[in-house]
């Protein structure tokens, strides 16, 4: 087992024990569930959340991409905001140079107005991130704002992939999709 299956294992198992809370929810796309996958409680963890940067940024190479590929990564605030800020530490730990950043939901009423919010993305390669996508929704918002923004969406990556529908959806829109978990890995199935 080389490192990163030995941390994608314990990132899993991280996430099973802190994140998957049983019991019927309503999920933010409106969908009914028999589990809820709380991923702050594993993307704001010790020790989940540099798992969570290493095992991502493997990810994203082991699908391809030569680290001087991404110029920065991040996704619609709140759920990507910890994922990207992981990968940038990560990233920094190797070596490379990988901003963050955050795309609101609406724009601030004051100040610069931006609805990108870290170093410019303008003319820069980026990678869109969630920590765990039902429908697809916020990743393919983020893509949009980003993409008025100036930047190229690469990909979108997320932590924990649920399996029902966002991976069709994003990929129908164009962009490549990557999830480091599925459901099998948290030992879940169904919906």
């Amino acid at each position: 087992m080389h490192t990163n299956d030995s941390h994608k294992a314990r990132l899993a198992q991280l996430v099973k024990e802190l994140a998957v809370v049983h019991g019927d929810v309503t999920l933010a796309s409106g969908k009914k569930s028999s589990f809820y996958v709380d991923m702050r409680r594993a993307t704001l963890h010790h020790e989940a959340a540099p798992l969570i940067g290493h095992v991502m940024l493997d990810l994203l190479e082991e699908a391809g991409f030569a680290p001087d590929d991404i110029d920065a990564v991040g996704g619609l605030t709140m759920g990507a905001d910890p994922v990207a800020t992981a990968i940038l530490h990560a990233a920094a730990s190797r070596g490379l140079d990988v901003d963050a950043f955050v795309v609101r939901k609406e724009a601030k009423d004051h100040g610069m107005k931006r609805l990108v919010e870290g170093p410019d993305v303008a003319g820069k390669r980026v990678v869109v991130l969630e920590d765990t996508s039902t429908t697809g929704g916020s990743p393919l918002q983020a893509a949009r704002t980003l993409e008025e923004a100036g930047a190229t969406v690469v990909a979108v990556a997320v932590i924990v992939d649920r399996d029902t529908g966002a991976r069709e959806r994003i990929e129908e829109a164009g962009y490549p999709y990557f999830s480091a978990l599925g459901l099998t890995d948290l030992g879940l199935s169904g919906r």
